[in-house]
């Protein structure tokens, strides 16, 4: 199981500061050269989320709020709310920001969550010169309504996992961060989460 330290920052994020985590396992399709990696940080107040990826065919149609942007270019975030991974919250981006977001215990289980999680998080994204990247916070008030237990300390564990998906792009592709052993396509499986440790 992949583990990675979520570290602690005091200010808006550095990303030179922040260690990078590799979404490497590349599953159920051939490899077509796209490339992730993702960094988190947190304070206080919420958890800060860097996605970046090397992509050359880019999709991007979707542009209402809760569309099934995995059919498109597609950065994704499984953050588990509980330390049993009992329930999650989805987070799934296309290069226009357009985002579906949900609560879960698996993927038959789901509520979808903010008219426009876009808002929520404060959702940014660039077009990079070898694919593109996103960057937003996920506030600790929100995830605190979901479980009023989640608190934000030091030696918190986390289940969770990062994806890059795009159903419909001209190289449909599925990679993960920790890896995941079904025979078909599925990231709504929270018992192949890795673990991410508040520093």
């Amino acid at each position: 199981m992949n583990e990675y330290i979520i570290k602690r920052i005091s200010g808006e994020p550095n990303w030179a500061e922040v260690p990078t985590l590799e979404v490497a396992n590349i599953l159920w399709l051939p490899d077509v050269g796209i490339r992730m990696h993702q960094q988190v940080c947190y304070d206080d107040t919420g958890i800060y989320v860097h996605q970046k990826c090397v992509e050359k065919n880019i999709r991007a149609e979707y542009t209402q709020p809760l569309s099934k942007v995995c059919q498109d270019s597609c950065m994704e975030f499984f953050v588990g709310i509980y330390e049993d991974a009992s329930r999650y919250v989805n987070i799934e981006v296309n290069p226009n920001g357009c985002t579906h977001m949900s609560l879960c215990e698996h993927r038959h289980n789901s509520i979808r969550l903010a008219p426009d999680p876009k808002v929520l998080l404060d959702m940014k994204t660039n077009r990079t010169e070898d694919g593109w990247e996103l960057f937003y916070k996920i506030p600790a008030s929100f995830l605190q309504l979901l479980n009023p237990n989640f608190q934000l300390v030091s030696g918190k564990i986390i289940p969770a996992n990062c994806y890059k998906c795009g159903d419909l792009t001209v190289q449909p592709h599925y990679l993960c961060w920790n890896y995941i052993g079904t025979e078909k396509p599925d990231y709504h499986t929270p018992k192949y989460f890795g673990r991410m440790i508040l520093e």
